[in-house]
């Protein structure tokens, strides 16, 4: 298997200097000063269609030959990568379906219309990516149309390494030079163009591939020693939720990249705020894949010139409650409980005065009252100042009713209650 060399990025760049915007590579000094590093964040989520995906996407389409532009082109996506295609196709007057599962939110199917104009149509196929990638093939191959993959093959990898060039040109301007790049995996297309770039342009430079903890499909990939399937993914970080990397894509991780890393996806939630409230950067779930990679590796990189790549800030706006929702139990300081009250007056005061902290709060309170019955169960959801007061407050719980039923240990019951 013939992997993507350091020219055949150059290539690329060549081929998308006067077509993609040339994000600049930008000193964070808040990040800098929390991690007692030199921190620099390349900022594609200000690129045209708000992620790197248009740059894979271009290439890939400007290699067919005229008779395939004619014919036009397919692809598969819920949402990036959709935007990128429908974006190249609108600007180069190439006709292109574009398949999205069903379940894609309005607010990404319409701007995938909005980018693509009279060039795109819209097909909403299957309940899942694949198989919605799936009957995308079947469409490409049934009317001899080229298929756009969104990751595994050698264009879309060059394409997306080009990010690659200006960040390691903008660095040499400074007379500086990168110890860590960190970068997030979906399928692998990203890194897979940025290790194969990085590893010839600087060597020294270590690369570290970033993936969510419930869709680490290159880590078991790599575990395997081939291509595996996830049996079950988080679908979360949606942008980096994929099911199966590419064959390609393993190769060049396999050759290139120094080191994995799994990252929670309350962490990610928590990173997607700090960005926001501290520096005005709206990320989406996979764009702060890099940046929550740095919690693991704060004593590493301390000192070191670090280069976070902000993937893409396509955020859905009414994902931020859930969003805060999962920051506040990953830092230990939101949690939900079933507990049973007795049914008398004053039970509430009572459960308020001696068990809650005095600035903890209750953000969740559902209770019905049972007939004939002494107690009932209450969906309780408990916010603490301090994280620290966990193990005090499941004590006093205890005392208040000893079969309390904590709902982070069952998943289950969290999201039929909660």
């Amino acid at each position: 298997m013939e992997l993507v060399k350091k020219k055949d990025v150059l290539a690329a760049y060549a081929a998308l200097k006067q077509v993609v915007t040339q994000t600049p590579l930008q000193y964070d000094g808040y990040l800098s000063q929390k991690y007692g590093c030199h921190v620099y964040l390349k900022r594609e989520d200000l690129q045209k269609v708000r992620s790197f995906k248009i740059r894979g996407a271009y290439y890939a389409i400007k290699q067919l030959s005229e008779e395939q532009l004619k014919n036009g082109v397919v692809c598969a996506s819920a949402g990036n990568h959709a935007q990128g295609v429908a974006y190249t196709c609108n600007e180069m007057n190439v006709p292109a379906t574009i398949f999205m599962p069903t379940t894609t939110p309005n607010q990404k199917v319409s701007q995938v219309s909005f980018f693509g104009g009279e060039a795109v149509t819209i097909k909403l196929v299957g309940d899942t990516f694949d198989e919605s990638a799936d009957a995308a093939k079947q469409y490409a191959d049934e009317n001899n149309m080229a298929f756009i993959a969104p990751f595994n093959h050698a264009d879309i990898i060059a394409g997306q390494g080009s990010l690659a060039v200006e960040v390691f040109d903008e660095l040499n301007k400074s007379a500086r030079s990168a110890d860590y790049l960190f970068s997030a995996i979906g399928g692998g297309g990203l890194i897979s163009g940025i290790a194969a770039y990085a590893k010839e342009e600087s060597p020294d430079t270590l690369i570290v591939g970033v993936e969510p903890a419930g869709a680490a499909s290159m880590k078991l990939s790599l575990d395997n020693d081939c291509v595996t399937p996830l049996a079950k993914v988080d679908k979360f970080v949606d942008g980096a939720a994929v099911k199966e990397v590419g064959d390609l894509n393993l190769a060049h991780v396999k050759a290139h990249v120094d080191e994995l890393v799994q990252v929670d996806e309350g962490q990610v939630c928590s990173v997607i705020l700090e960005l926001y409230t501290k520096q005005a950067i709206v990320v989406e779930p996979a764009g702060a894949l890099s940046v929550a990679a740095l919690e693991q590796y704060k004593e590493a990189i301390k000192g070191k010139t670090v280069v976070c790549v902000i993937s893409g800030g396509n955020n859905d706006i009414n994902r931020m409650q859930e969003i805060e929702e999962r920051s506040l139990m990953f830092e230990g300081l939101k949690h939900y409980f079933v507990v049973n009250f007795p049914q008398r007056a004053g039970a509430l005061k009572e459960f308020v005065t001696n068990i809650l902290g005095p600035r903890d709060d209750i953000t969740k309170f559902e209770y019905t009252k049972k007939v004939n019955r002494g107690s009932g169960p209450v969906v309780i959801g408990i916010l603490l100042a301090d994280k620290a007061d966990y193990p005090s407050l499941l004590e006093r719980l205890a005392e208040f009713d000893a079969n309390y039923i904590d709902l982070s240990q069952n998943q289950s019951l969290y999201t039929l209650l909660v």
